[in-house]
């Protein structure tokens, strides 16, 4: 937002000086002031107006405008910008997302991992202020994006997640909780957070999940679990290679208590999300519980705009003084 002020207001006060003397300059011109008398006045009636005669009648008008150009630049117009400092005493969250290959479940369209994945993108967006980081797990885990506030590039690695490959199928949740919370170690934000996202059981990785969130609690980093998908039997699709894809009714198993247990040792909260609505709504109200304080400071930085009205003043002097000197010069 832009502002215009004057430096010397007071100095306004001359305009109406200024615009009285245009009004005697221009009346004084209109009534005559010639200083000698020629005979044959009367054949000017029958004589063309020279374009140089009408030129002549403006010299008044462009001294006058001079004038007013010139208080105005006595008077130092600025504009000023609006500019924000803001400072946050903010929340630091790293999402972990499951990558396993259950993740491919069709119970969510087109699948879980889309659904999570599309879900933590409008997450991201609504935390402007906020660093957020990104860390992906199957057996192993491993850290696709810092705690960055560049969430443009964040969303970039966002699209880029896939699902493990084969030989790296399996869900280590303790490595993915342990190497998110390692993000957040050397971090110096007022609320640290970590948002695990998953739909299977531990089954994979050298660190335990309880003793990953007994660190978290250690390190004073709050996690919020949230397990997706719906009970009983889900569709996955099954690779046949040339013949296609096949899919194939599977229980895939959550292991909510465990989720839970990791969330209440770190004073966090466990959630469970059946579709993708349900997903959509506990990322809600995790942004509601872990809101950032943000302080706001506004200055405004002024920049001179005399000079657009000084200049053409002088300009407008000098070419009535120049007219007035030469071409347009009046017998005394």
């Amino acid at each position: 937002m832009s502002e215009l002020r004057f430096a010397a207001p007071w100095l306004l006060l001359l305009l109406p000086l200024a615009v009285a003397a245009v009004w005697w300059l221009a009346r004084r011109r209109r009534r005559g002031d010639a200083r000698m008398v020629l005979p044959g006045v009367a054949l000017r009636g029958r004589l063309a107006v020279s374009p140089w005669a009408r030129l002549e009648r403006a010299l008044p008008w462009l001294r006058g405008a001079a004038l007013l150009l010139l208080v105005l630049a006595l008077a130092r117009p600025q504009a000023g910008a609006r500019v924000q400092n803001v400072t946050t005493y903010g929340v630091d969250i790293v999402v972990a997302l499951d990558i396993s290959g259950s993740m491919r479940a069709q119970d969510f369209r087109p699948n879980r991992l889309e659904v999570a994945r599309d879900t933590v993108e409008r997450f991201v967006q609504g935390r402007g202020s906020d660093r957020i980081g990104l860390v992906v797990f199957a057996a192993l885990a491993a850290t696709r994006c810092p705690l960055t506030l560049d969430h443009d590039m964040l969303d970039e690695f966002l699209d880029q997640v896939d699902f493990a490959p084969r030989d790296q199928d399996g869900t280590a949740l303790g490595m993915g909780l342990a190497t998110a919370v390692n993000r957040l170690r050397d971090s110096d934000a007022k609320s640290r957070v970590v948002v695990v996202v998953t739909d299977g059981v531990n089954n994979r990785g050298q660190i335990g999940p309880t003793a990953a969130a007994e660190a978290a609690a250690a390190l004073g980093v709050k996690v919020y679990t949230i397990g997706v998908g719906s009970d009983g039997e889900v569709p996955m699709p099954i690779d046949m290679g040339p013949l296609g894809v096949r899919y194939d009714m599977q229980h895939v198993e959550l292991d909510e208590e465990l989720l839970r247990t990791i969330a209440d040792t770190t004073g966090g909260q466990y959630f469970r999300a059946q579709d993708a609505e349900a997903l959509q709504e506990v990322f809600t109200t995790i942004d509601g519980l872990e809101k950032t304080e943000i302080e706001s400071r506004e200055r405004v930085v002024y920049s001179e705009l005399f000079p657009l009205a000084l200049f053409p003043a002088v300009g407008l002097l000098l070419l009535e003084r120049l007219l007035a000197a030469t071409r347009l010069r009046r017998i005394p």
